[in-house]
């Protein structure tokens, strides 16, 4: 099997008068060996269903189609979807094992089988909220890697009290134990990006609770961080009636009243929506 080079990049996107959008956040990777890295990373066995959202021209499907069981690829673009079975079947002895699904990842509800494994290059314009949606919707995933841009990896895998640590790192943290994979050099892009990329694994462990809490526990994150420098009780006051219902409420959980949101991990968030 071979995979893209950059002028196989460069020749296929010419060839369907493709410029590649700012808007869909396409940079589009033309270096075999990262992808073999990503794919080896994200532990991708002969058994694994893989998800792959914005295959873009190809060259990561390529790397997954040699490893997985079956890969199912996720395109926004009609173009780049309508092409990548034609540049399978080219390059891969396997192309029989690819479907490819026009459609935005975020309006995903199901798949034609359950996924075991996310890899994938993903959007920096959606990156966050298309993660956090395929873990929300399904569960099946066990593991993945997945490349996004330097700062959104950082915050996804921050740990409390760090400069980092966020929204994104405690709602990823319901579903995930999330941990930095590396770094990614901007030449293997094409175009190249303006900001730099890293590298995020993930393996999923059990939830700390049902949907009804998890919706208690992300509006609580949500307000936690909408003003960083407040204090829970204050930042908290809407919610529960003002501040000295959420200070009594905060220390019915057994949580500090005048700390911040990025002091909590996602358990301690978990105890003060379970207060009620």
């Amino acid at each position: 099997m071979s995979l893209l080079g950059a002028s196989e990049i460069r020749e296929l996107a010419a060839a369907l008068d493709i410029k590649p959008a700012k808007s869909l956040g396409q940079n589009f990777v033309h270096d075999g060996n990262v992808c073999r890295k990503i794919v080896r990373t994200a532990g991708l066995t002969a058994s694994d269903i893989a998800l792959e959202i914005g295959p873009g021209l190809g060259s990561l499907t390529l790397a997954m189609l040699e490893e997985a069981q079956s890969v199912i690829a996720v395109e926004i673009d009609a173009r780049l979807a309508d092409q990548l079975p034609a540049t399978a079947a080219k390059h891969s002895d396997r192309a029989d094992v690819l479907t490819v699904i026009n459609q935005d990842a975020l309006t995903l509800k199901s798949l034609p089988v359950a996924p075991t494994v996310l890899i994938a290059n993903l959007p920096y314009n959606v990156s966050v909220p298309v993660f956090l949606h395929l873990l929300e919707i399904f569960p099946s995933l066990r593991s993945g890697v997945v490349m996004v841009q330097a700062e959104v990896a950082d915050r996804l895998a921050a740990k409390p009290n760090s400069k980092e640590y966020g929204i994104p790192s405690v709602k990823a943290a319901w579903w995930a134990d999330v941990t930095g994979a590396g770094s990614v050099s901007r030449s293997i892009f094409w175009p190249q990006p303006n900001v730099d990329s890293k590298l995020v694994a993930f393996v999923r462990r059990q939830t700390p609770g049902d949907e009804e809490l998890r919706k208690k526990v992300f509006t609580i994150i949500d307000l936690a961080f909408a003003q960083r420098r407040k204090m829970l009780r204050s930042a908290l006051s809407s919610l529960y009636g003002g501040s000295a219902a959420a200070e009594s409420h905060l220390t019915a959980a057994g949580i500090d009243s005048t700390l911040r949101g990025e002091a909590l991990d996602i358990s301690a968030f978990c105890a003060i929506a379970k207060q009620g």
